[in-house]
């Protein structure tokens, strides 16, 4: 998520960091580069220049640069305004306080990922003890309405039995009463897109919005699109006066312009992001946290939401009390990397973690892909119940039988039973240190070390 765009603004901050203190001059330079760095992210012309007067107008005076830590000053104004940019403080909340059927309607161009993102709200909502109806209201993409149906039932949510033959009006318009007759509190529309603005389809989605008038119009729109996306929300909301963005792909290789113009350009805050292609990968957008992460300053709240919301807590003291009379086990070890996948990607947890993602990419041993826990977990698998909770057990023949158990070699086998005794070993000191000697250890040597 915008590794690009963070990279390049570290790059510029590193050069203010340790000199004590800064001159106006230098200041200046840096923001100038900051400039080139968000005109290349496609961010729109307008929105850079006024972020960069204000960054200017507050780094530049007297209490930051002869304050004892300048540079730090400078790159908490730096997040501060990108905060404010993107909407920080505002409320952007879905209306679902209204008279049941809320109803939210789905608008944008086709491959933005609607339909999609149709059923990850649908799955957020459901969490939150609502009871929504999807509704496949796109009768040209062929096989869009069979698809949200599929959606719906990976996910046991309900879904309007549109046909295509009819009006996507007329099915909005069955699905509420279908709705209100059987106690669904939410409807969710999703309308049809195209591949270009044309009039044909701004007013269809005019006339659902007139026949429904639904609480919320939201735009889904393609990070990865940049500015264009801006401009093609500025086209809808004119007619449509939408109530917010759903910014799609922003695991991608988005570089930051749709993120970082859409509020300032349209007015209309950003409400979600999707961040993977998985049901659950939607994540309520907050704009101070999402100008920490560009800063590589971590996302620490929202990683213990994530705990919180797909960690079971019996689970996770069950686990505890393995720890406590086991220790350490491969078994506990395998445990909790089960318990870490239902969060998401290992990768976008860690750089959700301060510093984290900056200290992956320096040392390549630090580096945890998905791909490798898989295999990591393949090869606990495979062994014995008795292995995971004693590997000293394990000896050549068994290792053997693990490998081909696993699909993996017996040099992963060897450097996993590696790995894991200095883990091992890492854990029992840990835990000899107390909280105290455990905060220097994770805070010195350049960061936290890793023991896999």
């Amino acid at each position: 998520m915008f590794d690009g765009l963070s990279d390049k603004l570290d790059s510029v901050f590193s050069k203010l960091r340790g000199q004590g203190r800064l001159s106006e001059a230098q200041v200046v330079e840096a923001l100038r580069e900051v400039r080139l760095v968000l005109l290349e992210a496609d961010v729109n012309f307008k929105v850079v220049k006024d972020f960069i007067a204000a960054v200017q107008a507050r780094a530049t005076g007297t209490d930051v640069l002869k304050s004892l830590t300048p540079d730090q000053q400078v790159i908490k104004i730096v997040r501060e305004e990108l905060g404010r940019l993107m909407g920080e403080g505002e409320d952007n909340q879905l209306n679902l306080a209204a008279s049941p059927p809320v109803t939210i309607m789905l608008c944008g161009l086709q491959g933005a990922g609607k339909t999609t993102t149709c059923g990850k709200l649908a799955k957020k909502l459901r969490q939150e003890k609502r009871k929504p109806l999807m509704v496949p209201a796109d009768v040209y993409r062929p096989a869009a309405i069979e698809q949200l149906k599929t959606l719906g039932r990976q996910l046991e949510i309900d879904v309007f039995d549109s046909d295509p033959q009819q009006s996507p009006v007329d099915i909005c318009t069955q699905a509420r009463a279908y709705a209100v007759n059987h106690g669904y509190d939410t409807l969710i529309l999703d309308t049809a897109g195209r591949l270009h603005i044309d009039d044909t389809l701004m007013t269809e989605l005019e006339q659902i919005s007139a026949a429904v008038k639904p609480h919320e119009i939201l735009f889904v729109a393609d990070a990865m699109t940049g500015q264009d996306a801006v401009n093609v929300v500025k086209e809808f909301d004119a007619r449509l006066n939408i109530t917010g963005v759903i910014l799609t792909k922003l695991d991608g290789d988005a570089r930051g312009g749709a993120a970082l113009s859409v509020r300032a350009v349209t007015g209309k805050p950003i409400k979600f992001v999707g961040v993977g292609e998985k049901l659950d990968a939607l994540e309520v957008f907050h704009a101070d946290r999402m100008a920490q992460r560009i800063l590589d300053m971590g996302d620490v709240l929202s990683l213990i939401e994530k705990a919180e919301a797909s960690i079971d807590k019996d689970e996770a003291a069950r686990m505890e009390e393995a720890m406590r009379s086991e220790g350490f086990t491969l078994e506990t070890f395998r445990d909790q990397l089960q318990m870490i996948k239902k969060m998401g990607s290992m990768s976008s947890l860690m750089k959700m973690i301060p510093g984290m993602n900056k200290a992956m990419k320096k040392a390549s041993g630090m580096q945890v892909p998905d791909k490798e826990l898989k295999k990591i977990e393949a090869i606990i698998s495979s062994m014995t119940a008795h292995e995971r909770r004693n590997h000293k057990l394990i000896n050549g023949s068994r290792r053997l039988r693990i490998a081909k158990g696993s699909g993996s070699r017996i040099q992963d086998v060897n450097q996993l039973l590696k790995r894991f005794t200095e883990a091992q070993k890492m854990m029992k000191k840990m835990h000899k240190m107390g909280p105290k000697g455990l905060k220097n250890m994770l805070g010195g040597a350049g960061g936290p070390q890793l023991p896999f």
